[in-house]
């Protein structure tokens, strides 16, 4: 028999419900009827006993008025399943109170011949059901589009497919979500129950109704046998298998073979499908239930011919309350299963771009798997990364938090110390070896250094996101999306200004609050303004020319506008720009200029939200400038702060990808770490630090030096998030201890001069007892332990990374350890791991620099002095005349965050070491309002980088042929 006929069998055995139970209806599901009057085919079931007094005639068990004992089996089934259904339910709102199972019947024409019977046991056990009615000739379209609905929606737990043969087909069956086929006549629940796994199945009901009667007959079948007839396709599968489980052996055999009579009459019990026996072939006492086909409508007898009907019905409720159970407990926290990618590393280490080409990266929704995300929490961006969304953060607000590790460096050289492979690989070392669930959270690389100087930021060696180019090349889009909005801001700044300029109040407020349909009202985000104007009219009719006035004019001072445009090259001509010569600007001519697009006060937002409500709040704070009369002026009052929500909505989603090993990375924001915080994103960490469970680590990363990414990590990115770390990993070489030491000038894309080639103990003291011993001082006014990470180069010799160890405990340092990852991988990494576990065994005493609520000068003056050692900071008229600005605006209780360099801990970047006896010089003030933070600038801050003589972009190619990227580090 083939499966739309067994499933047309199936399908019509049982009666079709109403579309809410107890005469509820399911509220957001649609009720769609055509007109009545179709006539289906459906099966009578029958089930029989032999009598051994008569030998001749079969009784059905529906009329079990003649044999009460009979009655007795059947209603005592009923009644289990009921109850035990109902208990189900009963512990399933205990722990969860708002869960209501839902069934959906899906149905072509409104028959409505069946529906009665499930209703009614739908009441008894207190679940809904929702009806949907397609037209009795609706097309495959139509029922894929239908099923495809009802597997997105999260309030429906079990799909019953109530439709003739003819409509079930192939594509419609694997449309049907597995999990939501509560009829088990998926191709995959039937494997299920096939190979015994009903862990995640469903059995069909029918064949579950059938072998339940079959085990409550008089005599126990176990042992027995049971001879099916007729039984063909997956309803004779999914019978077998049920009947053999239940201890009895099931045969099969044909209508016309002809040693029927026979095998009738050696069968303890018969299940016939579509066909008869001869009563005198069966034997006295043998149970028979048989699945009678026929065209009959008559309704009128479904009350006498209910028996396996309601029991069918009964079985098929309760596989809805079993998806439901499956649903929550796939909800809970899930233990992780994360299999690890094998490293060969080769003594002559390879290019980046070789490693990374060289591992295939899992499929990016198996390692969601692994670590415990659902399906519908993905959003697949190619074959290697995906979003993820925020829906987790509520899935798993019960869950404690892992363990949070923050990697920072040592005052760097111009070519970096390597803070983003230590990253990646304590990661790899702490998932991969020590089989201990970890996550990395890095930031995004700009396209500016990728094409510049610096190259990528994927890590390096055998310490690296894969795909690496894929990490390094647009990834999900996310900073292109922070300079659309970016940008949209700027053009509203410049459109604004030009009207205002060139109409009139009443050709403003006309244009502004236009008439739709004789009608006029204020936008929400127009309301907003209105508030903050302390105007509480909403007629627009009613307001006076001043109030008019007030509303249409922003009265932008050109000279007071600090947005720029953003672009992500590193683009020098760009920094000062000219706008507004063309003759349809009327005059409108002003200087601006472009920062590069991570240097965007929005993509400080996007690092700093905890959600998308948060983000928008930020993003309408946003102060784009000030009004000639001294007031600031928003993106809310632009009327721009929602369009700018709407671009960000699927940035704010982190994007998943993994390591070399396997180990899952969170990759999400990458704010400017001189003007903005330098640090990934806040709901990067959160969803990470969920994830991975309470014995779990989470390593993020701070850009530059301690002074600045780390400081900013503690003071700024942990006020925002409420996260408390638990270890420092203070990241240390011997090149950058020896030019701390007193090592000539490092330069990029120079030679190294011989003094860090060559073994030079005395530079390497004079850099631990300088540099490195401040830096770890400045991590436990934290209250944090540190680990110096000492990365090895190849130039290093044992004599030097065991001076570093021995001087960094010396200097405070919970551990110190050598690490090897970019050699070798996480192997490299394991003694790291294990110094980063023991200290974050111990109880930490987090503590502010701070207080929020202290002057801003006083905490520009603790950062000073405490941080950087300097003796006092000196103001300038400007930075002063700022701050007072701020003060008077309601802005003097954010945070501080420094704009200062990276290459020193002073304001002088050719001062090394731990200079001290220094005034820092505060040349001006400036606020970055909707992320949430004071920025002095101490020195001159370029947020746009020029491109070098020779880029990256001389070495990046494209093969043509087989379009494989060749040049990015």
């Amino acid at each position: 028999m083939k499966l739309s006929a067994i499933r047309g069998a199936c399908a019509n055995a049982t009666v079709r419900m109403h579309h809410a139970c107890r005469g509820s209806r399911v509220s957001g599901l649609t009720r769609r009827c055509t007109p009545t009057g179709a006539t289906h085919s459906r099966l009578a079931y029958r089930a029989m006993s032999a009598s051994a007094n008569s030998g001749t005639n079969a009784e059905l068990l529906h009329n079990f008025g003649k044999h009460s004992h009979k009655r007795t089996n059947f209603e005592q089934s009923l009644r289990d399943v009921v109850q035990s259904t109902k208990e189900g339910i009963v512990a399933l709102q205990r722990s969860n109170p708002g869960v209501q199972p839902l069934l959906a019947i899906v149905q072509a024409g409104e028959d409505d011949s069946l529906l009665e019977i499930n209703k009614k046991i739908a009441a008894k056990v207190g679940i809904n059901v929702t009806q949907i009615c397609l037209a009795k000739d609706c097309s495959e379209d139509d029922l894929v589009e239908e099923v495809l609905k009802l597997n997105e929606d999260p309030r429906v737990h079990g799909v019953y497919l109530h439709l003739p043969p003819v409509n079930i087909t192939s594509r419609v069956l694997n449309t049907l979500k597995p999990e939501k086929d509560i009829d088990g006549i998926t191709y995959l629940n039937l494997g299920r129950l096939v190979q015994g796994d009903l862990s995640k199945g469903f059995t069909l009901p029918i064949a579950s109704a059938v072998v339940d009667l079959l085990q409550k007959h008089d005599a126990p079948l176990e042992g027995r046998t049971v001879l099916m007839i007729g039984t063909e396709g997956p309803l004779g599968v999914a019978l077998q298998c049920m009947i053999e489980r239940s201890g009895m052996t099931a045969f099969k055999t044909h209508p016309h073979d002809k040693n029927l009579q026979k095998q009738v009459m050696g069968a303890d019990a018969l299940v016939l499908v579509g066909v008869d026996v001869l009563p005198t072939w069966i034997r006295p006492g043998a149970a028979v239930i048989q699945l009678e086909s026929t065209l009959d409508t008559d309704t009128s007898e479904m009350s006498s011919k209910s028996g396996l009907t309601t029991l069918t019905a009964a079985y098929r409720i309760q596989n809805v309350v079993h998806s439901s159970s499956r649903r929550l407990q796939e909800q809970q926290y899930q233990a992780w299963r994360l299999r690890s990618l094998k490293l060969q590393p080769l003594t002559l280490v390879p290019s980046d771009i070789e490693i990374s080409r060289a591992q295939t990266p899992k499929p990016v929704a198996q390692l969601a798997e692994e670590i415990g995300l659902l399906p519908e929490e993905l959003e697949a961006y190619g074959k290697s990364k995906a979003k993820v969304r925020l829906s987790l953060l509520n899935r798993l607000q019960a869950q404690p938090d892992g363990k949070y590790v923050l990697v920072a460096g040592i005052t760097p050289t111009p070519l970096g110390e390597g803070k983003s492979t230590v990253t990646i690989g304590l990661v790899q070392a702490l998932s991969a070896h020590l089989k201990l669930n970890s996550f990395a959270c890095l930031r995004q690389p700009s396209q500016g250094p990728t094409f510049g100087v610096k190259g990528g930021a994927a890590g390096g060696g055998y310490a690296q996101v894969i795909p690496m180019e894929e990490f390094n090349l647009h990834l999900t889009g996310d900073i292109h999306a922070i300079s659309a909005a970016n940008n949209l801001v700027a053009a509203a700044i410049d459109a604004r200004m030009l009207h205002e300029a060139t109409q009139s109040d009443k050709a403003l407020f006309s244009r502004l609050v236009p008439s739709v349909n004789g009608v006029r009202r204020f936008s929400p985000i127009q309301t907003a303004r209105l508030h903050r104007l302390r105007i509480s009219k909403t007629d627009p009719a009613s307001f006076t020319p001043q109030e008019v006035s007030s509303f249409v004019r922003l009265d932008l001072d050109p000279s007071k506008i600090t947005w720029q445009r953003v672009v992500d090259t590193n683009d020098r001509f760009l920094r000062k720009i000219t706008i507004g010569q063309a003759s349809t600007e009327k005059g409108q001519i002003r200087e601006t200029g472009f920062d590069i697009a991570v240097a965007s006060e929005i993509m400080a937002i996007l690092a700093l939200a905890d959600s998308l409500e948060d983000m928008k709040a930020r993003l309408a704070r946003m102060v784009v400038g000030t009004s000639r009369s001294g007031q600031p002026v928003t993106a809310e009052d632009l009327g721009v702060s929602g369009a700018l929500a709407v671009l960000m909505k699927d940035a704010i989603k982190p994007t998943l990808m993994q390591t070399l090993e396997g180990s899952p990375v969170f990759v999400h924001a990458g704010p400017f770490a001189n003007i903005a915080h330098g640090n990934s994103s806040v709901l990067a960490d959160k969803l990470a630090l969920k994830l991975v469970g309470q014995d779990g680590f989470v390593v993020t990363e701070a850009g530059f030096g301690a002074d600045i990414g780390m400081e900013k990590f503690f003071n700024i990115k942990c006020r925002a998030s409420g996260l408390r770390p638990n270890v420092v990993v203070l990241v240390a070489t011997v090149r950058a201890l020896k030019m701390h030491g007193g090592g000539p000038k490092v330069s990029a894309g120079a030679p190294l001069p011989r003094e860090y080639i060559d073994e030079n103990l005395s530079l390497v003291q004079g850099g631990c007892l300088s540099n490195l011993r401040k830096q770890i001082g400045i991590a436990h006014l934290f209250g944090v332990p540190v680990v110096v990470a000492l990365n090895v180069f190849k130039t290093d010799t044992q004599p030097e990374i065991d001076l570093v160890c021995q001087l960094a405990k010396e200097c405070g340092a919970s551990d110190a350890v050598p690490c090897h990852h970019w050699a070798q991988g996480g192997q490299g990494c394991l003694e790291l791991a294990q110094a980063v576990k023991t200290a974050a065994s111990r109880p930490s005493d987090f503590r502010f620099l701070y207080n929020i609520q202290m002057p801003i000068v006083e905490k520009i003056r603790t950062i000073a002095q405490k941080v950087y050692g300097a003796d006092d900071i000196n103001l300038s008229p400007e930075a002063m005349a700022k701050i007072n600005y701020y003060n008077q605006q309601g802005f003097a209780s954010l945070p501080i965050c420094m704009a200062k360099t990276h290459l020193s801990l002073s304001h002088m970047s050719e001062k090394k070491g731990a200079p001290t006896g220094f005034i820092l010089p505060i040349r001006d003030v400036r606020a970055s309002i909707g992320a949430g933070f004071i920025y002095p600038l101490v020195g001159t801050m370029s947020t746009m980088p020029g491109l070098p003589t020779r880029p990256c972009f001389y070495d990046i190619d494209l093969d043509p042929v087989t379009e494989e990227i060749t040049g990015l580090f």
